[in-house]
């Protein structure tokens, strides 16, 4: 069966977890939410920018409306793999996204400028929009994490927490691995809910009791700022173990008074 094309809209709410936040936050949602089917997974999202990047360089300025591209995998790809092009959009605290099943090649041949990513339609007037607003679109950066994705049985809630989050800016392709330096330091990891509407009152609580308070957290965003930081054109040669710039928890771990 293809995969469909996914067109969704919701609010994206980020946190930073200390290795004992998340030990707490695990205990605390059983009874309330379950694992996917898929378990642990490894995931690249390869991002597209201008030669400029002007794309993350606007995110980074935390504006009410910002945009960006990326391919994403689940686990290594290969030329015959499915693969996903997503456009994400965040417009005043809603995050929008169309996300088209693809394969490697026809993502080549697309930002190449030839043809279409998918087969007609609205989804696919907006990325080639977007493909020919920005030019010179290719790959920049290279994010890759390892998520656990939670569900609320009989609701909409989605719950994800992704460890390890590292980055390259070389080698930049799905195909060849999932290595990276990492972005955080070790046993840090990025919790993210996914709602329609309101937080359950259960789950604030438990995030309040975890002392767990929502932040402005960019995987992309956090990346190029340790390139732009450390000055180079480059970055160092991936490395998974540790991280040679990590970003400072504190940075992060700002009360702020409502976690929704």
């Amino acid at each position: 069966m293809a995969e469909p094309i996914v067109v969704m809209k919701r609010y994206e709410l980020k946190y930073l977890l200390s290795p004992e936040q998340r030990e707490f936050l695990l205990e605390r949602l059983e009874g309330h939410m379950r694992p996917d089917r898929y378990g642990r997974t490894s995931i690249a999202s390869l991002y597209y920018d201008t030669p400029d990047f002007r794309l993350v360089r606007a995110s980074v300025e935390k504006p009410e409306f910002k945009e960006k591209v990326r391919l994403r995998s689940y686990g290594l790809a290969t030329d015959e793999s499915p693969v996903f092009l997503e456009l994400k959009r965040k417009a005043y605290g809603i995050v929008y996204k169309r996300r088209v099943p693809t394969t490697v090649p026809l993502v080549k041949t697309f930002f190449s400028g030839d043809g279409d990513i998918c087969a007609g339609g609205q989804i696919n007037s907006e990325i080639r929009y977007f493909r020919d607003y920005y030019e010179n679109l290719a790959p920049r950066c290279l994010i890759v994490y390892d998520r656990t994705a939670y569900f609320e049985p009989g609701g909409d809630l989605r719950l994800t927490i992704d460890e390890a989050p590292r980055f390259r800016f070389t080698d930049l392709n799905l195909t060849t691995s999932m290595d990276g330096t990492l972005l955080l330091p070790s046993g840090y990891s990025i919790l993210e809910l996914k709602v329609q509407d309101a937080m359950p009152l259960w789950l604030t609580s438990i995030l309040s009791e975890g002392k767990i308070y929502k932040t402005s957290f960019s995987k992309y965003g956090s990346a190029y700022q340790t390139l732009a930081a450390a000055g180079a054109k480059t970055a160092p040669a991936p490395r998974r173990e540790k991280a040679e710039t990590p970003v400072n928890p504190r940075l992060y771990l700002r009360k702020e008074g409502s976690h929704v």
